[in-house]
């Protein structure tokens, strides 16, 4: 018979000949310690940084267009879309092309059924007028007098027969130089 080529320690055999802080791979506490200090140091360098008025997050976030409040900046999509529904929201003080700046409800001419989706053609012509007539509230000139001009969201004929969606969402555009600031009451 043959002697066995390895062995099976026993498990309890190892921790009761070396101690614990001393077991090959382990390491000393003090090692631990200073391990879990560095991490927590370098992951609390943003915590720190922002209450000493370090510089703040400028990544863009994804808002549903059901989501978007008066005030937000964005930047449209790379290509057109003609159903959209979510819209990717920066900080005013980051470059953008555009500015949500009034929701409007749309209002169906007399004697409309305003539970039926009216189509485009009656909806544009709402948001035209309803956005130009927001327009010079909200950057405080009038739209024909600014360097800046308006587009527009309009309910989807699903999302209208969802019983939800009845308002235009209104946005300040640029075509050139992207905006770095809001442009409320910027008279631009």
């Amino acid at each position: 018979m043959t002697a066995p080529t390895t062995r099976r320690a026993h498990p309890t055999a190892l921790s009761r000949s070396i101690p614990p802080w001393r077991r090959p791979g382990a390491a000393p506490a003090s090692r631990i310690l200073a391990l879990c200090l560095v991490l927590f140091l370098v992951s609390g360098c943003g915590w720190v940084s922002s209450l000493f008025g370090g510089k703040k997050t400028d990544a863009a976030s994804s808002v549903s267009v059901f989501k978007v409040v008066v005030g937000q900046c964005f930047n449209p999509p790379a290509k057109p879309v003609t159903d959209l529904s979510d819209l990717s929201a920066v900080p005013c003080t980051t470059p953008h092309t555009q500015e949500a700046y009034a929701e409007p409800a749309y209002v169906a001419p007399a004697g409309a059924d305003s539970s039926v989706y009216p189509g485009a053609d009656p909806l544009v012509s709402f948001a035209k007028g309803a956005c130009a007539q927001a327009f010079t509230s909200y950057v405080g000139v009038s739209y024909l007098d600014s360097s800046l001009f308006f587009t527009y969201l309009l309910p989807s004929a699903r999302s209208w027969e969802s019983g939800k969606d009845r308002t235009i969402l209104c946005f300040v555009t640029t075509t050139g130089k992207p905006l770095t600031t809001t442009v409320k009451g910027s008279k631009l």
